[in-house]
């Protein structure tokens, strides 16, 4: 079910998270062969960090980080202190996109951001909303997507493929209450019949 997408006028149109696992697959084949980009989707969708946050990271801040240890990040729109775990595949994403920046500028200074624009700037929220709008067209999903739709397929996974509670999401998110976390993540009643599945 698609999240409603003609809000009233002045509001806000709201974009959806990537809900199937094989949808995810097709975007990162699609992104195989791009270090950044990949970089890009794979630690948006493995934390729980606005595009905001995402683009202020730097290679010196994840130089030592290990798969499993906490990265304290300042929110840059709250201004909270934000404990995160990187897993194997951030890590992963993190070296290659490293070892794609030294083997094509090894001379010339690279960008502290692990995210820069071809200027070897910080890449722009606005870009990342086009890719990702790019990514989820290229690969045939209809709906509303953009850049929040990384940090929602988090939230999303989270709960309907991992089974994570909704309070402790709500908490990572800000969320005053459990049903403002359920509309901002677009659950359906679908996406709760799984509860149902299990056998004792």
């Amino acid at each position: 079910m698609i999240c409603d997408n003609h809000p009233r006028r002045g509001a806000h149109i709201k974009v959806e998270p990537i809900r199937f696992l094989a949808e995810i697959k097709r975007i990162k084949n699609l992104l195989a062969n791009r270090p950044r980009d990949m970089a890009l989707f794979t630690l948006g969708i493995n934390t729980p960090l606005r595009v905001s946050d995402l683009l202020r990271l730097t290679f010196d801040q994840l130089l030592d980080v290990n798969p499993g240890e906490l990265l304290t990040i300042r929110e840059k729109r709250t201004g909270r202190k934000l404990k995160i775990g990187l897993n194997r595949v951030c890590c992963e994403a993190i070296a290659d996109l490293r070892s794609a920046q030294q083997c094509c500028s090894p001379h010339s200074p690279a960008s502290p951001y692990l995210f820069s624009s071809r200027r070897g700037d910080v890449l722009l929220a606005s870009s990342v909303h086009r890719l990702v709008k790019s990514w989820c067209k290229a690969v045939g999903l209809e709906g509303n997507y953009g850049a929040n739709s990384l940090r929602k397929t988090w939230g999303y996974h989270q709960f309907a493929t991992f089974g994570t509670d909704l309070s402790r999401l709500s908490t990572y998110f800000h969320h005053a209450t459990r049903r403002q976390t359920l509309d901002y993540l677009c659950l359906v009643p679908e996406d709760f019949k799984s509860i149902f599945d299990h056998e004792l």
